[in-house]
């Protein structure tokens, strides 16, 4: 199937892109790697009065450290994000990066346009839910930083307004002793996660768990923290028998919708294997073991 016809357009900067957008009006959209968009337009899921190319706009592809926090520019693509520096040194963010969808995808897609586009099953969501990050918005009424758990409404819908573009993804970079891991469960490459969990914790004398955080992704409309779970481990000497605990609390936060990919009940204990499987991960990492991230694959 192919678009309804629509009108293109190609800014010079930042600044006309978000005036020409503000001035189109809700029926136009931001185009950067098309990766989301295009299905969506091709499906007739969606119909856009003028498409904005921001793609080729200098300036917002590049991750870097800045005053304690990682920065991430809104059009980094998913495979370069993999291959930086960045990347080996919160591995957590090669996980997600270097696993979405396949090389093409991950050749064009970019992490603005992925967090914009607000799918619920979507990887980076809920792999910057378990940073606590920040997205960083500019529009015609100046810039603004949004909790990313914020940022995310509903499936589908963000707090962006008319004429606003995401422009970077910022969180603090994690301390010594920490270590996570982000892994989803998936029917092929090129598909989306059935679900996922990303845990991102700092582990002090004795193994004790100074700090955590547990992301559920496909558990909801949006990415959903598991604060009991988080309750069960920290302060706490890691063993198996608490991770058990804490995978059991997960569930009671999870509310999977049964399709074509399984039943919620299915769903239910896939993420409860994934927690499991996620901290060991996790865990070892934060004792600097060099870990490859791996998804798993039906």
């Amino acid at each position: 199937m192919y678009p309804a016809p629509f009108r293109y357009h190609r800014p010079a900067s930042l600044t006309e892109a978000t005036l020409m957008l503000s001035a189109l009006g809700e029926t136009a959209k931001p185009l950067a790697g098309g990766q989301t968009l295009i299905p969506i337009l091709k499906l007739r899921m969606d119909e856009v009065s003028d498409l904005v190319d921001i793609g080729r706009l200098g300036g917002l592809s590049y991750a870097r450290r800045e005053d304690g926090f990682i920065r991430i520019g809104a059009l980094s693509r998913h495979g370069w994000i993999a291959q930086q520096e960045i990347a080996a040194q919160v591995p957590i963010l090669r996980d997600c990066a270097g696993g979405i969808a396949d090389r093409q995808v991950r050749s064009r897609g970019t992490i603005g346009g992925s967090v914009s586009a607000a799918d619920p099953n979507c990887d980076w969501p809920a792999l910057l839910n378990t940073l606590d990050a920040e997205v960083l918005c500019t529009g015609p009424d100046g810039e603004r930083a949004i909790a990313i758990a914020d940022f995310i409404t509903d499936a589908y819908t963000t707090t962006l307004n008319p004429g606003e573009l995401v422009t970077a993804i910022r969180f603090r970079a994690p301390p010594s002793g920490s270590g996570g891991a982000y892994i989803a469960y998936k029917k092929a490459a090129a598909a989306f996660p059935v679900c996922s969990v990303g845990i991102q914790m700092t582990l002090g004398a004795g193994n004790v768990c100074e700090d955590i955080r547990i992301v559920l992704g496909g558990a909801g409309p949006t990415a959903r923290r598991a604060r009991a779970a988080e309750g069960e481990v920290k302060g706490r000497t890691l063993t198996k028998e608490l991770w058990e605990r804490a995978a059991e609390a997960a569930l009671t936060i999870a509310e999977p919708t049964g399709d074509v990919r399984g039943s919620a009940e299915f769903k239910r204990q896939l993420l409860r294997g994934l927690l499991l499987q996620t901290a060991g991960v996790a865990e070892r990492r934060c004792a600097n073991a060099k870990i490859e991230g791996s998804h798993i694959y039906a």
